[in-house]
Formats: structure tokens, C-alpha cells, sequence
């Protein structure tokens, strides 16, 4: 029975060898078929996993926030016809934050045999490294651009937070990381942790976590790094 292969995918400046395990790297050699986020990076990302791949012979299914979810489900062909196929996402896990999601939701519902490897997952990373409560976390995605919206957001994360001991994680598109981080400085109260774990795996790598009370003193510039934002008390 074909296999679906979740490929994790290098964080930043990393390459292939320095963060994934040799098995994924040999895998990729003999998958011809791909659902991929962007078909151009997922080519560099395949020729940085091995030279000699030829990446003009494999083909590539775009799956994204733009694809029609009617359009999902024909992207498995390949695999009815018996051809293992590979998932590779932006950066990171496959399927974690990630539209991969919709097509392995898919496969599984056909009964196919869905293998996820081994890589870098900025949420389980920082997570790890925050020093915050492991057993009980939840992922929020993006906030709400709306400040009213992002004000119940932080209020919500908060109560979370001091009646069930949850982590709250959330992500921001990077060139507004700086505004927030201010923004969780000014509606958060002081004894409020923040962990802002940021370039992970590459080579700016940073991950601090510190009360607002500190953070408010603290000078930081993550204006357009790759950042992830965890909240605990």
C-alpha cells in the first residue's frame, strides 16, 4: 500500500543534514509525487536534501490558503495509482499549523497509511525551552488584528492561564513582531510570563523568557525574524 510522508522542513537558515535525520533525506529520494505549500521552495528545499535528486521528473500539487478545498481531495490520485507520496510545508512539521492538515484528514478517511518524520516544529521547540507547563498547552494560531478582538484574545489566554495552568502559544506575521510584543507589554498584567523563542534552529537563534515586568525594561528587536510567542504565569 503507498505510503503519505510528512517531510519536515528546515526553520530559517538551516540546512537539511544539521536538523533532519539521515532517514528522511534517504526517503526523499524515492518519492516522485509532492503536496507542497510553494512549489518553488519545495523544490530548493528538495535539492538542499540531495544534489543529485532531479527535480524536473517529480510532481508538485500546490495546496495553500488559496487552494479551493473542493481541489484537495484529487491531489491523492497519484497514491490510488500506487505511488508513495510526500507532504512538505513552508518550514517546519507538515500538518501542524499548516494546510497539510485538510489532505491528510483526507488520506486517512481512504485508509491510507500516513507516515510523519521526525524534524523541527517551532511549537514543540519552544515549548521545550520556555521552562512553562508541558502537560497542558494550547496553540492559538494568530491573534485578531482588530485591538478590541486582540484585547478579549489576551483576556481569554489570561483566565487560561491562572484557572487551568495552560501554556498559551500564538504567532504573528514577523514584521509585526516588535508592536506584539509592546501590545502584550501594555494589556498583560506585570507577573505574566512571556517566552519569545525566535529564528529557532537558526543561526539568530533566541529564546527568552522573562515576566512583563522585565520585558518592559528589556530592549529587543524581532522585526521580521521568524518568531513564536508562548504565555504562562
Amino acid at each position: 500500500m503507498p505510503k503519505l510522508f510528512l517531510f519536515p522542513v528546515p526553520m530559517g537558515e538551516s540546512q537539511p543534514a544539521d536538523v533532519l535525520p539521515a532517514i528522511n533525506i534517504d526517503l526523499i529520494r524515492g518519492v516522485r509525487h509532492f503536496i507542497v505549500e510553494n512549489v518553488r521552495s519545495a523544490r530548493r528545499f528538495i535539492k538542499a536534501c540531495d544534489r543529485d535528486i532531479d527535480v524536473n521528473i517529480c510532481h508538485f500539487a500546490e495546496l495553500n490558503r488559496h487552494t479551493d478545498p473542493k481541489d484537495v481531495a484529487a491531489m491523492l490520485q497519484p497514491m490510488a495509482e500506487g505511488h508513495d507520496m510526500g507532504v512538505i510545508s513552508e518550514a517546519g512539521c507538515p500538518a501542524i499549523a499548516d494546510p497539510g492538515a485538510d489532505v491528510v484528514a483526507i488520506a486517512q478517511s481512504r485508509g491510507y497509511e500516513v507516515v510523519p518524520l521526525v524534524g523541527p516544529s517551532s511549537i514543540v521547540m519552544s515549548m521545550m525551552a520556555s521552562g512553562f507547563n508541558g502537560q497542558s498547552f494550547a496553540f492559538n494560531g494568530y491573534l485578531p488584528i482588530d485591538a478590541d478582538a486582540r484585547s478579549a484574545k489576551f483576556k481569554e489566554m489570561e483566565r487560561r492561564i491562572r484557572r487551568e495552568h495552560q501554556t498559551q502559544i500564538f504567532i504573528e506575521t514577523p514584521y509585526r513582531n516588535n508592536k506584539l510584543v509592546a501590545a502584550i507589554i501594555r494589556s498583560m498584567p506585570a507577573d505574566i510570563k512571556l517566552c519569545v523563542a525566535s529564528d529557532i534552529t537558526g543561526p539568530g537563534q533566541s529564546i527568552v523568557t522573562l515576566p512583563l515586568s522585565a520585558w518592559k525594561s528589556r530592549k529587543y528587536d524581532y522585526d521580521k525574524v521568524p518568531t513564536i510567542f508562548l504565555l504562562y504565569k
